[in-house]
């Protein structure tokens, strides 16, 4: 190799290893070769294991249990019942809001839904465990259950006043206009279906607590634990190293958590509780069952004048959810009059949760769908309706956008997608038998921040050490925290260590709402420029320093080593200049909360979501923002439809690492990919239980499902949404996929299927 390659090869690396390389994931060796370790495969001594009943009701009173055969089956330690295990102290919701009730039993008597926790059985073995959970005996009092939303008992619902979004005059508007369309659009309870179940090991010394357990926020549980069981917030330790998918299920401490918990603390052995994978669809909640009614009207040129939103989403009997119906409906498009209103109806399901990209996607498979609608019904291609009605700012919060890429997104995707062959008839493009139809809708997704803090070490042999409490459930924490570390020290980042999942390392809020990497490379950029602000110092003022002779303002740090910007004097390692200079490490920590925050604050802006910044505060209103181009074929035979092509056009501001967020986004168009044409939570009406809770019959995309995917970055740096110009990544990539497939669908077959998933008897 000669001077010149080896010069450009150093060039290379030094782009692939900074921020907006495309690094490959740091921690991918440790998986591939089994080295990493998950939370549930520790191993302790004198561990147990727990297995839990579900109810097999979903609504009524427990009257009896028998546990006698259980008590004394071979190995079992405990079985635990409502009557028999330790009551719990409530502990506050995610917005730090006192608990309803002051004490609480994790195994319940009354039964709000089918597979709630009613017993648990401790034994020596797991195998011991579900052999004695088949002996115990529960008895009921069933009353009538609310299934679904269809149900007749259901009703309409609780209003929600502060979904309410209002201007102008949306009824009469609509009255007026000349062209109206109104439909109603549906989607089915989903579920994360993490390949990496739900589960923990929980053991106590004293009254301190260590949980191993799968966790987007180890500090938020961490304070549930401690809330529980009545114990300093200091004595609980999460561990949490990596994690098997999460997609917003894996955020609190639940009702499993408890129990595993409290029955560690009543025997006194760490105890070891792993859902099963039924369990795992009723231990939690996925993404609410939604119904959504939009009506808008325009004028004969296709400008939207009005644009009215209904939407219903269905919660728990004891418990609230709201999945905001309304969030993209109320943003993406301009229009003088507006009126969005929700309610919510209370059924025998444990509560929903937040499933990737909550409320934005619903919300865009109604207003994506509608527009759709509308353009076909005015004669104008879907593309140039969407450009007709193209908001220059944000219509609700009537502020301008941070960075807006929106138009650019649909430019880049129509010219890859090749979008102007489109014939614009239904079923007018065919390939044989298979009946061709191109798509097109838009996402968003707002960009929510907060405040992190980290600690960066430099160490005696020049190696770097970062730590957080934040997480990496796959989108690559490790790596751009690596990268960020990297760059900001002048370092190699091989030499970069990062040290996340452990809540005793510097605190990180929840990861949820594509917030982290904006938050953690803002954290780790601060607290790393510290530390080289202290090694630059001790080059320059320490007796013993070589550099101290050299009188100069300042030194950079490139490589690993250290030199004077002109080429003058010496030029050394770190690991020299630490050697030189007697030191074993210089730390530093490093936050983004303002300099006032008190004690209080600073517990708060971790352990709860109270502390969040608006994505609205200030002048701007920031969102990612994207453009799904799609292409169907439905065989005209048998009805079913195969998604062929995906071209997709993204606007996520500054990327960190463009090979992870590409990564990120086609995984999000996979599960939009699922969620239109597979996944549906199917209710046995008789019981009001999930029939089909398992990998078997809870159909998901695998990769014969998925065909190319094409993802462009249109994104510039964003400096109004973090500190290094990025915006959200994980949730953008799901927002429009599915109408984009039922755009495409309509335009291949000329039917227009309102209903998720889109299945082929509906198409009949």
């Amino acid at each position: 190799m000669t001077v010149h390659d080896m010069k450009h090869a150093a060039s290379d690396s030094a782009r692939l290893e900074a921020v907006g390389g495309r690094l490959s994931r740091v921690d991918g060796p440790a998986k591939i070769t089994g080295a990493a370790h998950y939370a549930v495969e520790q191993q302790l001594e004198g561990l147990t294991h727990a297995v839990l009943v579900g109810a097999t009701i979903a609504a009524g009173k427990v009257t009896a249990i028998d546990t006698r055969a259980a008590d004394t089956a071979p190995g079992v330690l405990a079985v635990l019942t409502p009557d028999t295990i330790m009551e719990l102290r409530g502990a506050s919701d995610w917005f730090g809001n006192p608990p309803a009730q002051p004490t609480f039993s994790p195994l319940v008597r009354e039964v709000t839904f089918s597979g709630q926790h009613v017993a648990a059985v401790v034994a020596e073995t797991f195998e011991q465990a579900v052999a004695a959970v088949a002996l115990v005996k529960v008895w009921y009092d069933e009353i009538p259950a609310i299934v679904d939303l269809s149900d007749g008992k259901a009703g309409d619902g609780i209003p929600i006043d502060a979904m309410t979004k209002e201007w102008g005059d949306a009824q009469a508007a609509f009255a007026a206009a000349p062209v109206r369309i109104c439909a109603a659009y549906n989607t089915p309870r989903e579920f994360q279906a993490a390949m990496e179940p739900h589960g923990l090991i929980a053991s106590w010394e004293g009254d301190e607590l260590t949980v191993w357990e799968p966790s987007q926020w180890l500090d938020g549980m961490a304070r549930t634990y401690a809330e529980w069981f009545g114990i300093p917030f200091e004595n609980v330790r999460l561990v949490s190293p990596y994690i098997g998918g999460g997609f917003g299920s894996k955020a609190l401490a639940l009702a499993h958590s408890a129990v595993a918990a409290a029955a560690a603390r009543m025997l006194g052995r760490p105890v070891k509780l792993v859902l099963n994978r039924p369990q795992n669809f009723t231990s939690y909640g996925g993404r609410a069952a939604t119904r959504q009614t939009v009506a808008i009207g325009a004028d004969r040129d296709g400008r939207i004048q009005s644009i009215v939103h209904r939407g219903v989403n269905e919660t728990a009997v004891d418990g609230m959810w709201v999945e905001p119906l309304g969030s993209v409906t109320s943003i993406m498009y301009a229009t003088p009059n507006f009126s969005s209103k929700q309610n919510v109806v209370r059924v025998n399901t444990v509560v929903p949760g937040a499933k990737r990209a909550p409320g934005e996607n619903p919300s865009a498979f109604g207003i994506e769908c509608a527009i759709d609608e509308l353009a076909h019904e005015l004669g104008i291609d879907p593309l140039e309706m969407r450009l007709i009605n193209y908001a220059e700012q944000d219509p609700h919060a009537k502020k301008a956008w941070s960075t807006r890429q929106l138009r650019e997104a649909f430019a880049a995707g129509a010219e890859a997608f090749g979008w102007a062959r489109r014939s614009p008839q239904p079923r007018s493009m065919r390939d044989g038998r298979q009946l061709i139809g191109w798509g097109v809708a838009a996402g968003t997704y707002p960009v929510r921040r907060a405040h992190g803090e980290a600690v960066v070490k430099i160490l005696a042999d020049g190696t770097v050490e970062v730590e957080s409490s934040s997480i990496d459930m796959g989108q690559g924490t490790y790596t751009i925290l690596a990268q960020t570390a990297a760059e900001t020290l002048g370092v190699p980042v091989e030499q970069v260590s990062v040290k996340l999942g452990d809540s005793h390392f510097a605190r990180a809020g929840v990861t949820g709402g594509s917030r982290l990497a904006g938050v953690m490379t803002g954290a780790v950029h601060k607290a790393a420029g510290q530390a080289l602000d202290e090694l630059i110092g001790l080059a320059l003022s320490n007796p013993r320093s070589p550099f101290q002779k050299l009188q100069a303002n300042t030194l950079q740090v490139r490589d690993g080593r250290i030199a004077s910007p002109r080429g003058e004097g010496p030029d050394l390692s770190i690991a020299e200049l630490m050697s030189a200079v007697g030191r074993d490490r210089i730390e530093a920590k490093g936050d983004t909360l303002p300099a006032s925050t008190t004690p209080e604050e600073r517990y708060n802006n971790y352990t709860t979501i109270a502390m969040s910044i608006p994505h609205t505060e200030g002048e701007y209103s920031r969102h990612s923002w994207c453009a799904h181009f799609v292409e169907v074929r439905v065989d005209e035979d048998f009805g079913t439809v195969r998604v062929s092509r995906v071209v997709s056009a993204l606007d996520s501001g500054r990327l960190y690492n463009p090979k992870l967020a590409e990564s990120q986004w086609k995984g999000g168009i996979i599960m939009g990919i699922g969620q239109a044409l597979l996944e549906e939570g199917i209710v046995d009406r008789r019981h009001g239980r999930i029939v089909n809770g398992n990998f078997a019959d809870y159909m998901l995309p695998t990769n014969a499902d998925i065909p190319d995917i094409q993802t462009i970055s249109v994104g510039i740096p964003d400096p109004h949404s973090s500190a290094l110009g990025g915006k959200g990544v994980g949730e953008l990539a799901i927002v429009g996929i599915a109408p984009a497939i039922a755009n495409a669908v309509f335009h291949a077959t000329g039917k227009r299927v309102r209903d998720l998933p889109i299945t082929l008897e509906k198409l009949i």
